[in-house]
């Protein structure tokens, strides 16, 4: 009997986050820098390997503008999301997925909070057609380094788990691998982001749905913990009273292997 795997993420607190961050991303201003930088990678992606896509899956891009951008370049794109709004169809990764034959199937910010990775991956790779391109993109090991040392000083000596663990390049290379892709590649990169309070970071996470998702949330900080998380923040600032935070997105891709000659 095959066993599960652990239950790490809320998928009702990961669909209510993602309905959240969609009505944010309606205020003037709302934070999307996660996914532009996403989409333009994708973008890269398909000029350098000369990737032409017919028919298309985009998972989890809220924005819209990648799906603009395949159908400008002539491909029939289907938009789908766990949380769907009313032009996406539902999706679980998780699941065996309904449809099929795609020549792209590119996945933004969702991959780093399912449960079960390898199984999403190998969803994934069924979805396309014989030689069909997946690329997906997610904030990975090495993000929020300060947002994780302000929550260790919030919480003084009883630490809690207020983020959830991260997948790294070379554990995603090896589940590409497991999920039988062909050419796999999992390269990563950086992102800094400079903010003057503490709140305004959190703001920018909630408002890309990138918060926390975990089955088993930490307790609230309370007036004492988020005063000492607001003191930590500050320390050290730079000349003009700004903390830079640290965003690293890993990017897997790979192909589905062609058919065989009978």
């Amino acid at each position: 009997m095959a066993q599960l795997p652990p239950t790490i993420f809320s998928p009702i607190r990961r669909r209510a986050a993602r309905r959240r961050a969609q009505s944010l991303q309606q205020r003037p201003g709302a934070a999307r820098f996660l996914l532009d930088d996403m989409i333009e990678d994708v973008l890269e992606r398909l000029a350098f390997l000369r990737h032409e896509a017919r028919r298309a899956l985009v998972v989890g891009e809220r924005t819209g503008a990648l799906a603009e951008a395949l159908a400008a370049r002539g491909a029939d794109v289907v938009r789908a999301d766990p949380a769907p709004a009313a032009d996406e169809v539902p999706l679980d990764e998780e699941a065996p997925w309904p449809f099929g034959g795609f020549d792209l199937v590119a996945s933004c910010a969702l991959l780093d909070t399912v449960n079960d990775l390898p199984g999403a991956l190998i969803h994934m790779r069924r979805a396309l057609a014989p030689g069909g391109l997946a690329v997906a993109s997610f904030m990975g090991a090495g993000s929020l380094p300060v947002l994780r040392q302000v929550m260790l000083a919030a919480d003084g000596e009883r630490p809690a788990a207020r983020l959830h663990p991260m997948v790294d390049v070379r554990a995603g290379a090896q589940l590409l691998q497991r999920a039988g892709f062909a050419d796999p590649v999992a390269d990563s990169r950086g992102l800094s982001v400079a903010y003057r309070s503490l709140g305004r970071l959190v703001e920018d996470l909630r408002a890309q749905a990138a918060g926390g998702l975990l089955a088993s949330p930490a307790p609230p900080l309370g007036k004492a913990g988020l005063a000492r998380a607001q003191a930590a923040f500050g320390q050290p600032a730079d000349s003009e009273g700004r903390v830079v935070e640290h965003f690293e997105i890993v990017t897997l891709s790979g192909r589905a292997p062609p058919e065989r000659p009978r």
